[in-house]
């Protein structure tokens, strides 16, 4: 296969010739989600061709379906998709059910593939997960901690892509139209799936249920849903502070609203909304676990706390609330980070990965 270097206007350079099939057969549309479509849309135009193999059903159907010449494959199951996918020059798997679809994949085509690891949880030692770990061509880490646990399960090296920022444009007047619901109110944000053994949402509402008489203009809003809503829900009832704004699909036009975003979570790859927050100029207090310190440097780009302490998220949320020259320095040293961060160079470092493992 023949190769050429070029720089294109937005920065990518690599060579021609390259088909990736991506690879995600999640239901929903979560993070991991989000990135692979980021990724597709920075892609576009800069390889030969991309074809996306996902549920029939998957959002991303509307998410890309801007995205000129990206070929669609239905599969709801790893064992689907194969023969409509064909061959092409890499496949790269974004969450773990892909992970099988790419094994199987390279056992029909001998087609190399790429696995990105997002989440930080270990992976269970069962002998299917080494063969699909170890026969990838090149497992790819988000974050630090993520590259430590891949350290056992590949025999290449392990680099670390980070999350890209959404590049979103807020609509000013949706975040206006939030704040005056609240007038007076210092707004808490959280956004993230309801699913306090992951999200730490437990954590908040001690920390508002602590706050609510000393400090009565602070506003706790969580966005989002899942499995735990109705259980949080139930028991925030006594709380006066807390607000429960649900499923935005358009998240991004909300994070201007807030003062402060806070994010205790229990465990988490890297955290990407957090790129969103910190685009939005929007100050953060997290939890010092698995790759958020990879984004969220302390008294610097933020504040990081221990997991499952809410007085120490209490006392953070206190200082920010009295010190609004420290919120405007801490979000302001954020939103410079960004570039390091931006949807390009996320597809830069791929089609580097890409390239390599198809000459």
């Amino acid at each position: 296969m023949q190769y050429y270097t070029r720089t294109d206007t937005n920065g990518i350079r690599g060579g021609g010739f390259l088909h990736i099939i991506h690879v995600n057969l999640a239901k929903g549309f979560r993070g991991g989600e989000r990135q692979t479509a980021l990724l597709i849309q920075a892609l576009a135009g800069h390889v030969t061709s991309q074809t996306l193999v996902c549920r029939r059903d998957s959002p991303l159907h509307d998410e890309l379906k801007g995205v000129d010449a990206l070929i669609w494959v239905d599969a709801n199951h790893q064992l689907a998709g194969h023969t409509q996918a064909g061959q092409a020059s890499v496949v790269h798997a974004h969450e773990a059910k892909a992970v099988h679809w790419a094994w199987l994949h390279k056992r029909l085509y001998r087609t190399p593939y790429v696995v990105t690891r997002r989440v930080d949880t270990l992976i269970k030692r069962k002998w299917t997960n080494r063969q699909f770990y170890a026969d990838a061509d090149c497992c790819v880490a988000i974050s630090s901690i993520i590259q430590k646990q891949l350290a056992c399960w590949s025999r290449h090296d392990i680099p670390i892509i980070p999350s890209a920022s959404s590049n979103f444009t807020a609509n000013s007047q949706v975040s206006l139209q939030f704040r005056a619901r609240y007038p007076g109110r210092f707004i808490v944000g959280h956004i993230g799936a309801l699913v306090d053994r992951h999200k730490g949402q437990r954590v908040i509402l001690e920390a508002a249920s602590q706050l609510q008489h000393r400090y009565p203009e602070v506003l706790f809003v969580f966005f989002g849903q899942g499995e735990d809503e109705h259980a949080l829900r139930q028991e925030s009832q006594h709380l006066a502070n807390v607000e429960w704004a649900g499923f935005k699909p358009n998240i991004g036009d909300f994070i201007p609203a807030l003062d402060l975003f806070v994010f205790p979570s229990r465990n988490e790859g890297l955290g990407s909304v957090l790129l969103d927050v910190m685009q939005a100029k929007v100050p953060i207090i997290a939890s010092r676990v698995g790759g958020i310190p990879d984004l969220i440097k302390h008294n610097d780009t933020g504040m990081l706390i221990e997991a499952n302490d809410a007085n120490a998220l209490s006392e953070a949320i206190e200082g920010m609330v009295e010190r609004d020259d420290h919120r405007t320095t801490l979000a302001e040293n954020a939103y410079q980070r960004l570039a390091a961060f931006s949807p390009q160079t996320m597809a830069q470092r791929y089609h580097e990965v890409y390239q390599s493992l198809a000459q």
